[in-house]
């Protein structure tokens, strides 16, 4: 590869990384910067990457405005035998990025014109600031104050992280004056959005059959409940030959995922809208409302720029490894699918998955859930649970005493999993709280039982 207006190379890390990264944000599709490679494209490598990946990150969200904490991912690459970084830049909804020391001027801003980055002129700047989208979830205010977050501590633990006091701040759920934002409302215990899902008996709307709303709970959680529901819909074609088993889904489950997961990344929430499954009979469709971001063209959006609309919901998406990479969602649809199963308008983007045909021969059989991959400390909570129990009578009984510990490795995954609920999941912290199996930890002890 050769640099171009999405490649830039450095042989190492320099004083003009802001400056490149600002003109990728400034871009319509964003781009990525390699570090190790010089810019005749010869790999020389770095001698300590986890101390660059450090400082790129510090510098990022220091010295750049607005924030772009989500609008970036930092990769440890091996290439030609030698360690290089690769830094990828999703294009901002809210240009245009400068430079914190210089601010909104010609010495701040910053443009990609062909391979370099050039300073953008004032009515350009001037431009794109009217312009400038101000009806973002990071800006609206939070329908309610009084917002509570265990089941994003929960799903954050599950992963090895821990969201101190000041967690609010820095996954940017505050608004200017530290009031509690839109993305917090989506990302909190209790809320008024849902996603909807609809099933028809044919190929039109006329007969509904099954309408539900999964939600008013953190999107996080909402998510893995439609994700189970997709799961269990999506129908695999067996036919049992001889030497080799024939299997075909009916969905792709790989792009029905990404579809499901993109909807809601880029659902624009800001005017009440939610996205919507519908499954026919057939085919499935996912409908995220708002269309495409501000300033993002058809070519840029199958090009694998991104360009997050929610860029809070995509950080935290990231933080849990619910998203992988930015921008790899709609290149797996389109290589699973191709581009003429995006319906792209003003109002909306919406994903039509057709069913796979039949083998011939072949019998349905619907995909049953997943038995979660329960670790030996989760299996040996379920296995001590007997009715509603405290935290204290479980710890108790599995003789422990580190309630960090047993926080981590016990509640928190078993809680993520579905495996076990609250007595009274309104008031988490309540000193009344107890804790009991649901029909699928009891399912995953009947499995356990029988296999022993």
């Amino acid at each position: 590869m050769s640099e171009s207006n999405r490649i830039e190379y450095k042989r190492e890390l320099t004083e003009s990384l802001e400056k490149e990264v600002v003109s990728f944000l400034n871009a319509k599709e964003g781009g990525i910067l390699y570090i190790g490679i010089d810019n005749n494209g010869q790999t020389h490598g770095l001698s300590d990457c986890d101390a660059a990946q450090l400082a790129i990150k510090d510098r990022l969200k220091s010295n750049i405005q607005p924030s772009i904490m989500g609008l970036f991912e930092i990769i440890h690459e091996r290439r030609d035998n030698q360690d290089i970084i690769r830094v990828t830049v999703a294009g901002g909804l809210e240009k245009p990025y400068y430079l914190k020391k210089f601010g909104m001027t010609e010495k701040g801003c910053f443009l990609r014109v062909g391979s370099a980055a050039e300073p953008m002129p004032l009515e350009m700047i001037e431009s794109l600031y009217g312009r400038r989208v101000r009806n973002t979830i990071g800006r609206m205010e939070s329908p309610r104050q009084d917002l509570s977050f265990e089941q994003l501590r929960i799903y954050y633990e599950a992963r090895g992280l821990h969201l101190n006091d000041a967690f609010m701040k820095n996954l940017e759920l505050l608004t200017s004056d530290d009031k509690p934002n839109y993305a917090a409302y989506l990302l909190a215990d209790n809320n008024g959005v849902s996603i909807q899902v609809a099933k028809y008996t044919d190929a039109t709307r006329m007969h509904l059959v099954e309408n539900r709303d999964y939600g008013r709970c953190s999107l996080v959680k909402a998510l893995k409940a439609v994700l189970d529901r997709v799961e269990v819909e999506n129908t695999i074609f067996t036919k049992i030959g001889y030497p080799l088993r024939q299997e075909r889904e009916m969905i792709n489950s790989i792009a029905m995922r990404e579809a499901v997961i993109n909807a809601i990344v880029h659902n624009d929430y800001s005017y009440g809208a939610v996205p919507k499954i519908e499954f026919f009979s057939d085919r499935v469709e996912v409908t995220a409302m708002g269309g495409l971001p501000y300033g993002v063209e058809e070519a840029d959006f199958f090009s694998g720029g991104s360009v997050p609309r929610n860029k809070e919901i995509m950080r935290v998406f990231r933080d849990l490894k619910i998203v992988e990479h930015l921008g790899s969602g709609i290149l797996r649809i389109v290589q699973a699918y191709g581009k003429e199963v995006f319906e792209i308008r003003k109002s909306f983007v919406r994903v039509v998955l057709p069913y796979a045909e039949p083998i011939d021969g072949a019998t349905p059989q619907v995909t049953p859930q997943v038995t979660p991959q329960v670790t030996p400390q989760v299996l040996r909570l379920l296995q001590g649970m007997a009715g509603d129990v405290t935290r204290a009578e479980m710890m108790a009984t599995l003789h422990l005493k580190d309630r960090m510990h047993f926080s981590r490795d016990y509640i928190a995954p078993a809680l993520a999993m579905e495996l076990i609920e609250m007595s009274i999941p309104d008031k988490p912290n309540s000193r009344l709280q107890k804790y009991r199996l649901t029909d699928k930890g009891r399912e995953v002890l009947k499995k356990e039982s029988t296999h022993e």
